[in-house]
């Protein structure tokens, strides 16, 4: 199936039908679940609103946020103005393969009564139902990048990543790297996503945000271990936006390279980044950094927000 309906995946094949019809159903979704069933506040919002309609060309754009719920991802694009019914504007996603990637609609809502109840009884037998609840290709139908925790910053899933950014997208990422519904500091970064930053031709705009609610909206552990089997209604959501953060990678590779003689560390085997010079000292010198500022961003906007919240 992966192999026959990679087709479904791409832009323009079926003038994009099989992915327009995802975004809009999950875009709906989104939008209901954030703005109608719930309250949802979002402080900047129109940062990434004008980043994702009027960046420059060729330009890629690279989201950061916590991760509270497995619903984060679309319902935090569902506040007002967003326009997250737009299957051309729409993120690429990194998502945990071991979780997203279970069962059919999982690899976008982790809401299987959903399929069952809209895309199975509405196209039941075609292939369009073949698409959509097909965990390969819909993958791509659906913009998420699977992803094994645990296997590397070099893994074969995170090359699809970089052609995203490659190719001018926006791709949003959650570097803690886990769920964590804890009212508690930003957790050290994996190191992924600042290793995208490094090997991006352009460098990527970097937006981070934060965001609380989702915990309660979609609750792990709500009963024997298990998390919620849907979305609950009437909480509160705040999504605080920071800025853009700005690298200037140029600079941060020759320091890097300046300054890896130094490091003791046991080899990953990572390959040689050229015609930068960045062997794997400098590589994790630089993505250390790079988290680093990252994290320090992201726990700025965590203490921000809790005067927001209030």
């Amino acid at each position: 199936m992966g192999r026959t309906m990679e087709w479904a995946g791409r832009d323009k094949d079926m003038g994009g039908i099989p992915r327009k019809i995802v975004f809009l159903a999950v875009g709906a979704f989104a939008k209901a679940a954030a703005a109608l069933l719930n309250t949802t506040s979002v402080h900047n919002a129109d940062t990434p609103i004008h980043l994702v309609r009027s960046r420059p060309p060729d330009v890629p754009l690279l989201t950061i946020s916590n991760h509270m719920s497995t619903l984060d991802d679309p319902l935090i694009w569902g506040f007002k103005g967003f326009p997250s019914l737009d299957a051309k504007l729409a993120r690429w996603v990194l998502a945990a393969e071991d979780i997203c990637f279970k069962n059919s609609l999982l690899i976008f809502l982790d809401l299987s009564l959903v399929k069952l109840c809209v895309f199975d009884r509405l196209f039941v037998g075609s292939d369009l139902a073949q698409i959509i609840t097909s965990s390969s290709p819909a993958q791509k139908v659906c913009k998420c990048i699977p992803i094994t925790r645990g296997a590397g910053i070099y893994q074969e899933h995170m090359n699809e990543a970089l052609q995203c950014l490659n190719n001018g997208a926006w791709l949003q990422t959650f570097p803690e790297g886990k769920v964590s519904q804890e009212d508690a500091p930003i957790k050290r970064l994996k190191w992924g996503t600042a290793s995208l930053i490094v090997r991006a031709h352009v460098t990527p705009i970097v937006l981070p945000m934060i965001h609380c609610g989702f915990e309660e909206v979609m609750p792990e552990n709500y009963f024997l271990e298990r998390s919620h089997p849907f979305p609950l209604c009437n909480k509160e959501i705040k999504i605080i936006i920071g800025e853009p953060i700005e690298f200037d990678i140029p600079k941060m590779r020759q320091l890097a390279i300046s300054m890896h003689r130094d490091l003791s560390f046991s080899s990953s085997g990572w390959p040689f980044i050229s015609p930068y010079g960045l062997d794997e000292a400098a590589q994790r010198c630089l993505c250390s950094t790079i988290s680093e500022q990252i994290q320090t961003a992201m726990e700025g906007l965590r203490s921000f927000g809790r005067s927001f919240l209030k």
